[in-house]
């Protein structure tokens, strides 16, 4: 599967394929009808506990990314995370995050193309 990261605010491009916005909280100042994207799949986020305990400290990066993946076993997120493996040809995750580096979607991304958490 060819799956990409990229900002929400990123321009599509050739080659994005399906644009999943994969953020539990819609990102400040974008407005919905301005966002390119194809749809918004919240419940593959991480869980509002995780994601306060991170606080985007790529100090803790190795362990937020070990919970996420737990949390991505158990539903919804495993449903989500079903319907991501689902999609039809190349695929990118948007996000509102700075540091796409040390980000869910950089975990999520790595899930996919394992085939596994």
């Amino acid at each position: 599967m060819t799956v990409q990261v990229k900002r929400v605010r990123e321009e599509r491009a050739d080659g994005d394929g399906t644009r999943v916005l994969v953020d539990r909280l819609w990102p400040r100042g974008v407005a919905k009808a301005d966002a390119d994207h194809d749809s918004w799949l919240r419940d593959v986020a991480p869980s509002s506990e995780l994601r306060k305990w991170f606080g985007h400290d790529p100090a803790k990066y190795d362990e937020f990314a070990r919970r996420y993946r737990a949390e991505l076993d158990e539903e919804p997120a495993a449903s989500a995370l079903a319907s991501l493996r689902d999609t039809a040809g190349p695929l990118t995750l948007l996000t509102a995050t700075r540091d796409t580096d040390h980000s869910h979607a950089r975990v999520l991304a790595d899930v996919l193309r394992a085939g596994s958490t």
